[in-house]
């Protein structure tokens, strides 16, 4: 369902500073010297390998700055990565930074139509699901409202009702089950729990190892952008925890 092949990811660093006129005149009045280009590179990820076969729900763990995060925009098409390849089989649905694709000046509900446009849902389809989403969100007294007067979790809520109004066949996940309230957490991991026995592949990114060992049948451990463990969940998550312990 998803194969990825040596992939790795570079970013240069110094790129956004030498476009900055804040920063040319920074480095002007300190008289800061500019390092060697080489020196600025960044790699996210370098030489990540493995697979993701059709009904597994594969959990990426890993510390702040891992490379989880840009794994899954590699996957889902968003970035294009340095070297390597990535093969998906079937149609992917990525909730990554629910909530990137609404307009804040525009109200809930031209947002709905909106997003799911961009998540390729048809007009005629989101009116068949209008309700169901705004149910699902716990929003119909704010569907009139400005969603730039929304908090983060009222927005990440719109978002991922939006999301998952239909069951992909593949599901890329980044974090999204700490969003909103207590209730609504449980609300959506039962989402994802319908998802994942209908047969959704999933690529789950989470820093909540009861949530990796909750959903996950294998766990890929990643550090630093190279992985250091693939395998059986509870193994693969106990290792993380000690290690991060020391």
């Amino acid at each position: 369902m998803i194969k990825i092949e040596n992939v790795s990811m570079k970013f240069n660093l110094e790129i956004e500073k030498d476009f900055s006129m804040k920063q040319a005149f920074v480095d002007l009045f300190t008289k800061k010297k500019k390092k060697n280009k080489k020196n600025d590179d960044f790699w996210a990820l370098k030489n990540v390998s493995f697979t993701v076969d059709k009904g597994e729900v594969v959990g990426l763990i890993g510390s702040n700055g891992a490379g989880k995060s840009t794994l899954l925009k590699v996957v889902s098409g968003v970035m294009k990565p340095t070297s390597g390849k990535v093969t998906v089989q079937g149609v992917i649905s990525p909730m990554i930074e629910l909530g990137a694709g609404f307009d804040g000046n525009l109200t809930a509900r031209e947002n709905i139509y909106l997003n799911g446009a961009i998540l390729g849902y048809s007009k005629k389809f989101l009116d068949s699901k209008f309700e169901e989403i705004v149910d699902f969100s716990e929003l119909k007294d704010f569907l009139d409202v400005p969603v730039k007067n929304f908090s983060s979790g009222m927005t990440a809520k719109l978002a991922f009702s939006i999301a998952t109004v239909v069951n992909p066949e593949i599901l890329i996940v980044d974090e999204i089950l700490s969003v909103g309230d207590i209730k609504f957490q449980e609300k959506s991991k039962h989402k994802m729990m319908e998802m994942i026995k209908g047969g959704t592949t999933v690529l789950y990114v989470s820093h909540s190892l009861d949530s990796i060992k909750d959903l996950c049948t294998k766990v890929v451990w990643l550090e630093h952008g190279k992985v250091v463990k693939i395998g059986d969940t509870e193994k693969v998550c106990d290792a993380y925890y000690k290690d991060q312990m020391k």
